[in-house]
């Protein structure tokens, strides 16, 4: 046996090359391709999770989009009041008109801007001037969806009401449902959708619509994870951050 071959079979080593030192591994280790190959598994997985959250995102997107309603339709049933969202003067004149009608004995208008009088409201709607001075009712604290919520609790508490028509836009109805079932879950809602602005099926060939949509879903998925972890809307930190303090009382 040589000096070689002695020196080899005292330390134990092989053709290929082990480990030296702590820490530190020779090129033919094995330990270097398994680190990549981790390496490589992890970005596969992190790209495929991606990637099936983009698909289940954009489907859920499409189950957002066409379960809007495209054409208003009046409600089946009476209520006691109706609220409005400020957001478009459809919103305040369809409203109107269900009150006139005698879908309900009274209206309040929530999140009206506090440079706008009642006159400036009633003068938009010069048929229906005697229903403001008996059955509407203007919110001007309310400055978000929380907000809405919130008032038309307090309204609708303080009327000792038990149903409510609810009118906003057709894109804006499933965010203010949750906001208002989060705030009123024991009151019976029917939802009013304004769908004179927004088509939605016409998403796909309209970057415009296809912006507000897409911006309602995510504003939509927001609101419906927040109200999972929330107790009640005044005690909600976003309401405080998104809009001022909210008051006590709604402007009569």
């Amino acid at each position: 046996m040589t000096s070689q071959t002695q020196n080899l079979a005292i330390f134990g080593a092989t053709d290929s090359r082990e480990a030296v030192g702590w820490g530190w591994t020779m090129p033919g280790s094995p330990v270097l391709p398994m680190r990549r190959s981790m390496i490589r598994h992890m970005l596969v997985c992190g790209f495929y999770g991606f990637l099936t959250s983009l698909v289940i995102g954009f489907l859920g997107f499409l189950v957002f989009v066409y379960s809007l309603d495209r054409f208003e339709q009046k409600p089946e049933t009476r209520a006691d009041g109706i609220v409005a969202m400020t957001g478009g003067a459809q919103r305040i004149g369809d409203a109107i008109d269900l009150l006139a009608q005698g879908y309900a004995k009274r209206l309040l208008i929530s999140g009206v801007n506090e440079k706008t009088s009642r006159d400036e409201i009633s003068r938009l709607n010069p048929g229906q001037r005697r229903l403001f001075e008996c059955c509407v009712d203007l919110d001007y604290r309310a400055r978000n969806t929380i907000g809405n919520a919130i008032e038309t609790r307090r309204w609708a508490e303080r009327n000792h009401f038990s149903a409510l028509i609810v009118v906003t836009s057709n894109y804006h109805m499933p965010r203010t449902l949750v906001e208002l079932n989060h705030a009123l879950p024991n009151m019976q809602k029917i939802p009013y959708p304004v769908a004179a602005t927004i088509d939605p099926h016409e998403w796909w060939h309209n970057p415009a619509t296809a912006r507000v949509l897409f911006s309602e879903y995510l504003k939509f998925l927001a609101v419906w994870l927040r109200t999972q972890f929330e107790e009640d809307p005044e005690d909600s930190p976003v309401a405080q951050i998104m809009g001022s303090p909210i008051q006590h009382a709604v402007a009569e």
